[in-house]
């Protein structure tokens, strides 16, 4: 009996997860990605000696990543060697006001008692905290396809829901234990790659801290495109065909079944199909209306995560007084949230991210030289033009050089730009959004856009926009519970026709 044909749109971190189990599992699985470089997001981008990662470069949640690579026998460090930062970022409130983030605990308990006298126990109590939910989170909740609320009615997750303080804000969690300004904009941070502000953002949400403060920051030597190509390894030694420069165009559905895929490379059939690629554009864009899970109405009132404004800069020099994460919170955090969220708008005083991959790996710039990347969040769906991506950048340089005490203008070979229109044409992104759907409370769980297509019997989504949310480990997981569900829905479909 021949293998069922899966095709996956899409190599991300979603992608090649879903495509590896469902490989490991027995069926023939082909991969159809639009660029050239696997990785979704997670491209790299190399010139003159320079290596950059285009997207992601936060390294969180390795456990995540060990029980990927534990399903095939494999563990991280097969692939690539992993570094844990210390500090694991360094936070600016000003010139000569900094907080570099250590790994060690107590010595994080210390720097907290040096701010605000008292905040040491507070701390702890916050953590266990956060370790409770991200343990409830990770065995109850992200593996849940979220197909009904009657996945969430059993009494002892209920139970459990209000422990993790699902309805209370982040803001007022917080708040509740520190009062310092300083240590708030550091417990409130991780919940910006959320895509929300922390009063819209679940408590729940705190077990990022655990992630953070705990768990740490790490980092693949190569850069986290080393992740990407060993998925891809591993996916290709179960038999996956990962096609690149190949985008899809067109889904053929006759009898709420896909028939085939069409795509700038000839025509794909397929026994099933998992959509990676973003959501929005699969159900508007290559599905017709008599099939598409939403309407259009329904994507404009989706809460979208931020987009960005990136910048890749090599310079010719090392930079002293920075760290491998560097975060600027030195200007007003409500006024630059505002300005994303409630009234959308290119930010008045933007607060801004740099990372330097240089200052952990000497393989990613030339001998005496650093890579810099600059990212400021902004409101999906802006105006995006080369003056204002030039106006901001010149923004952010005068503010890093002024803030550091680092002159790195003259020094600048290599210099790139990426944003709103890149996101679009790149990935077909919703509004040229960044990080997927904004994990607010209306958009947690089931609320989510459904990883399900309810009018097509063998298709199913993944990814960023749908369960459980945006960020490299959880489109990690979203591949895993994609092809589970594909899985099933397979074996029916034998037994069906047997």
């Amino acid at each position: 009996m021949d293998k069922q044909q899966v095709i996956i749109i899409g190599a991300g971190f979603a992608g090649l997860a879903a495509a590896t189990v469902l490989a490991k599992a027995g069926y023939q699985v082909t991969v159809l990605e639009k660029n050239d470089q696997p990785g979704g997001r997670a491209r790299i981008w190399e010139k003159d000696g320079f290596t950059f990662d285009m997207g992601p470069s936060w390294y969180w949640m390795p456990d995540v990543f060990e029980n990927y690579f534990a399903l095939f026998g494999k563990q991280a460090a097969d692939f690539y060697n992993l570094t844990r930062l210390d500090p694991g970022y360094r936070v600016y409130y000003g010139k000569n006001d900094t907080l570099d983030v250590p790994a060690n605990l107590n010595a994080l308990k210390a720097l907290f008692e040096q701010i605000e006298p008292g905040s040491s126990k507070g701390l702890q109590e916050f953590l266990d905290q956060a370790e409770y939910k991200y343990r409830v989170g990770m065995r109850e909740y992200v593996f849940k396809p979220s197909h009904s609320v009657t996945e969430y009615m059993s009494l002892n997750l209920l139970k459990k829901s209000l422990g993790i303080q699902l309805l209370t804000s982040m803001s007022k969690h917080v708040r509740q234990y520190f009062k310092n300004p300083k240590l708030i904009k550091l417990l409130e941070f991780p919940v910006l790659f959320l895509g929300a502000t922390p009063q819209n953002t679940p408590a729940m949400y705190s077990m990022m801290n655990y992630a953070d403060l705990v768990l740490g920051t790490w980092y693949p030597q190569g850069g986290m495109h080393q992740i990407v190509k060993a998925m891809v390894q591993v996916a290709e030694g179960y038999g996956v065909d990962v096609q690149l420069n190949t985008e899809a165009t067109k889904i053929n559905i006759q009898n709420k079944t896909v028939t085939d895929i069409q795509t700038n490379k000839g025509v794909f059939k397929a026994d099933f199909i998992i959509a990676g690629a973003d959501y929005e554009h699969v159900d508007q864009h290559l599905i017709d209306e008599d099939h598409q899970n939403y309407t259009p109405k329904y994507w404009d009132t989706r809460t979208m995560s931020p987009s960005s404004l990136l910048y890749y800069v090599g310079v010719n020099k090392r930079v002293n007084n920075i760290e491998h994460h560097n975060l600027f919170f030195d200007e007003d955090f409500e006024l630059h949230a505002k300005e994303i969220y409630t009234e959308p708008a290119w930010p008045t005083k933007p607060l801004f991210y740099v990372s330097c991959t240089s200052k952990s790996d000497d393989s990613v710039a030339p001998e005496g030289c650093e890579n810099l990347f600059f990212l400021m969040p902004l409101a999906p769906g802006l105006h995006d033009d080369e003056a204002l991506r030039e106006k901001y950048f010149n923004i952010m340089l005068d503010r890093f050089e002024s803030v550091t005490g680092e002159p790195i203008r003259d020094h600048i070979v290599l210099k790139r730009s990426y944003a709103m229109n890149d996101f679009k044409a790149d990935y077909h992104s919703f509004k040229g959004n960044a990080y997927g759907l904004a994990n607010t409370l209306s958009q947690t769980a089931f609320f989510k856009p459904a990883m399900r297509a309810k009018k097509i019997d063998n298709m199913l989504y993944t990814g960023q926009l749908t369960v459980p949310g945006p960020g490299v480990p959880p489109a990690l997981i979203s591949g895993q519970v994609a092809a589970q569900e594909a899985i099933k829905l397979l074996r029916k479909q034998v037994r069906k026709n047997s």
